[in-house]
């Protein structure tokens, strides 16, 4: 039996591993985050910048090779005016809208108010956070959890395919 790869299934191969790479770290965030807060809260500034650095270099690639790849393959099966690619796709545009205009950003934010509050500590004491820091983390917990629950929505409806 001869070995069919068909072009179509290998652009659904590298659609899903995009996604894999662009949204499966934001699922780490959380736990890395309380991680560097407890074991080493002076690092929170490299950690708050190398997380935007993350967002700006493998996030943002990733959801735009995913989209590509998504186009592609809604495109050659006339995919368009089903509920389960028109909702994941609203959902990847309203993720590149917070990647480029919250999350960077507010990542950079927090890493330099880190940096001041940790800065502001004497000597080896314990890092008291600022009330400036507290509430930029705060809120990008909470905007973090919403578009987290966005891309489980959007995986939901990828594979479930309601209405198909």
């Amino acid at each position: 039996m001869p070995l069919a790869i068909y072009f179509y299934d290998v652009v659904v191969a590298v659609h899903v591993a995009a996604v894999v790479i662009a949204f499966g770290v934001v699922f780490s965030y959380p736990v890395i985050d309380a991680s560097f807060r407890k074991l080493n809260p002076r690092a929170m500034p490299a950690w708050h910048a190398t997380h935007a650095f993350i967002d700006s270099r493998v996030v943002t690639p990733g959801m735009a090779v995913a989209l590509f790849a998504g186009v592609y393959l809604a495109s050659d099966r006339d995919y368009f005016k089903e509920i389960w690619l028109q909702v994941p796709f609203a959902v990847l545009i309203v993720l590149f809208g917070l990647t480029g205009s919250f999350f960077i950003p507010q990542g950079r934010k927090l890493a330099e108010a880190a940096a001041k509050d940790v800065g502001a500590t004497p000597g080896d004491g314990p890092v008291t956070w600022s009330a400036e820091y507290n509430a930029l983390a705060a809120r990008y917990a909470q905007v973090g959890a919403g578009a987290s629950v966005l891309i489980l929505l959007a995986i939901f409806f990828m594979v479930v395919k309601p209405g198909a």
